[in-house]
């Protein structure tokens, strides 16, 4: 499996000389195993994706972990929706007393945009997701609602004797600025339980996020923590915020590594990187 991120970026994409190492575009991971690709999230970063690689496909999934904007504002600009001879599947969260198609359609239709949703031309097929086990081809799917503002889900994604691990916007406690020993109280565990990949929220620092507590995201340190708790063979962090440059994200790595140590590799998302698992 290949695991390639599009978009890292939290928030809102960000377009300048100080962001482009890490990367501007928002969150969009694209997995790759033979000819079978699968879209995580449809942030900015899909348009990154090289849609060549997708001519003659049957079928094209994106896969929601929810519904903030910086999740979903480049669906109506990814240019397979637009062709009818696609049959494109969104996967995405339940738990709403409004469908997925119409919370979906309440960001993609006039005002806000000048298409609605309905009116795409592709063959649109809108999947709703509860706590639960799903197969995409060669992928297995588990889904589980993590703690974040609105029905947010975490992925455990299987294929072949390799797993990735998939929780973009996460805050695994809440309340308290460390982990708790309990696992029964930490959202995600299980999601991440030896997880080859664990791709996690890191988006603050220890300052920062003692500010923030409950706003639904990370410190390098509480994701650092969570992949220790879970025996995650490697973190990447993160959902970088976007009035961070590059040049702060470094200080704040080199800050974090000078008064931790871990037994597993941690770096930093970049777009455009690619891991083989």
């Amino acid at each position: 499996m290949k695991v390639i991120l599009q978009g890292t970026r939290g928030s809102y994409p960000t377009s300048n000389k100080n962001t482009e190492f890490y990367g501007g575009s928002t969150a969009c991971v694209e997995l790759v195993y033979g000819e079978e690709r699968i879209i995580l999230d449809a942030g900015t970063g899909i348009l990154n994706i090289d849609t060549e690689n997708y001519k003659g496909k049957q079928e094209i999934n994106i896969v929601l972990t929810h519904l903030h904007m910086d999740h979903i504002q480049g669906i109506g600009f990814f240019s397979l929706l637009f062709n009818p001879n696609n049959n494109v599947h969104i996967w995405g969260p339940g738990g709403s007393s409004t469908s997925l198609f119409k919370r979906l359609g309440k960001f993609i239709s006039p005002p806000i945009f000048p298409v609605p949703l309905r009116d795409f031309p592709c063959n649109l097929k809108i999947h709703e997701l509860t706590n639960s086990t799903f197969t995409i081809g060669s992928f297995t799917f588990h889904s589980k609602f993590i703690c974040h503002p609105g029905p947010t889900f975490g992925f455990r994604i299987e294929c072949g004797s390799k797993v990735l691990t998939y929780i973009p916007d996460h805050e695994p406690v809440l309340g308290t600025i460390d982990l708790f020993d309990d696992i029964d109280w930490i959202s995600g565990y299980e999601l991440a339980l030896n997880t080859d990949l664990l791709i996690h929220d890191a988006q603050y620092d220890q300052e920062e996020y003692s500010k923030k507590i409950g706003w639904g995201h990370s410190s390098m340190k509480l994701a650092s923590d969570f992949a220790k708790k879970t025996g995650a063979k490697k973190l990447v962090m993160f959902h970088h915020d976007p009035a961070h440059t590059d040049d702060h994200k470094n200080q704040m790595f080199d800050k974090f590594k000078e008064s931790n140590t871990y037994d597993f590799p941690i770096e930093l998302a970049v777009q455009g990187k690619e891991y083989d698992l």
